[in-house]
């Protein structure tokens, strides 16, 4: 299971910290998700989950102050500071209660503060923790931003994948990861970046590693894009069939549980494989727009023959 610690929360948004040291700033964040506590403040547990962050906000201040007594706060946040809550975080400035402190130093629990407004800190949080506690995958292959669409390209080993990227560089087009690909599903979404040891360099084979930046320029790589499509090269073979039209189904790839467009595109000696890929991604456009090339053709087809019974 992916996790944080809470320290690596706190810094990221300079919080304050209230109470707790080195030692509670180490306990571990493992949900993309914070708790507003509203029903744990008026005595009902038995639907939480004690591992979520929580955040307390201008209402739950409100009503702690005016009207919860000290035995329903000393209950209420006894349970809070549960051993498996990573944190908590007071918004807008707000004092923390006394009996909140008291216990959470006896404790040695993590109380924070910040001065920004709550709606605004549990977005920040869930968007932060989404891509913290991504799910992923390590896929082998190339990463490239065609049309300024994240395209992932894999082949077998010595099919040319990192040639045909370089060429696709020349054209202008963007390197994302070399070899490499380290794909999240970061909200609903894949994202496909690069480790930073490989970031903005290229092996080839019988050349060695390259500097894209200083060949290329700074804007030939970047470190991140979503992936939209993937493009599987196959090594040519006369006897098997290829699908010459695009009519007969799409093939799909799941990755991490999000299905992305397929095209396995053969490869042989002389086949400008970099202006196919382009051509791909321009269809694929086509495609997210309505238009459907095949689907024309095969009407075109169609009315044709109807003319030609006509016509007989």
């Amino acid at each position: 299971m992916t996790k944080i610690k809470v320290s690596a929360l706190a810094n990221n948004f300079s919080w304050k910290i209230l109470t707790g040291d080195s030692k509670a700033l180490e306990r571990f964040v493992k949900i993309a998700d914070v708790n507003r506590p509203g029903l744990e403040l008026t005595g009902y547990y038995p639907s939480t989950i004690p591992s979520r962050f929580i955040v307390l906000g201008a209402k739950e201040m409100k009503y702690i102050n005016s009207e919860m007594d000290q035995i329903s706060q000393r209950k209420a946040f006894e349970f809070l500071t549960h051993d498996e809550t990573p944190g908590i975080l007071i918004c807008r400035d707000l004092e923390c209660p006394e009996i909140l402190e008291e216990i959470a130093i006896r404790k040695n629990f993590p109380v924070f503060r910040t001065s920004t407004a709550t709606t605004a800190a549990i977005v920040n949080i869930t968007n932060y923790l989404d891509e913290a506690l991504a799910d992923s995958v390590v896929i082998h292959g190339e990463l490239m931003r065609v049309y300024g669409v994240g395209v992932l390209i894999t082949g077998h080993s010595g099919i040319g994948k990192s040639e045909i990227a370089l060429e696709l560089m020349k054209r202008g087009h963007q390197l994302i990861s070399d070899d490499r690909v380290d794909v999240f599903r970061i909200h609903n979404t894949l994202v496909g970046k690069t480790s930073d040891m490989i970031e903005g360099f290229m092996e080839l084979r019988g050349v060695g590693v390259i500097n894209i930046a200083r060949i290329f320029g700074v804007d030939a790589y970047s470190k991140e894009a979503r992936v939209r499509l993937h493009i599987d090269l196959k090594k040519f073979s006369n006897d098997e069939e290829y699908d010459r039209i695009g009519i007969e189904g799409r093939a799909m790839t799941n990755i991490l549980g999000i299905n992305i467009l397929k095209m396995e595109i053969p490869v042989s000696i002389g086949r400008p494989m970099a202006t196919i890929i382009e051509t791909a991604v321009s269809n694929y456009l086509l495609l997210e727009r309505g238009v459907d090339s095949a689907i024309e053709f095969e009407e075109r087809a169609i009315e044709k023959i109807e003319q030609n019974k006509e016509d007989e």
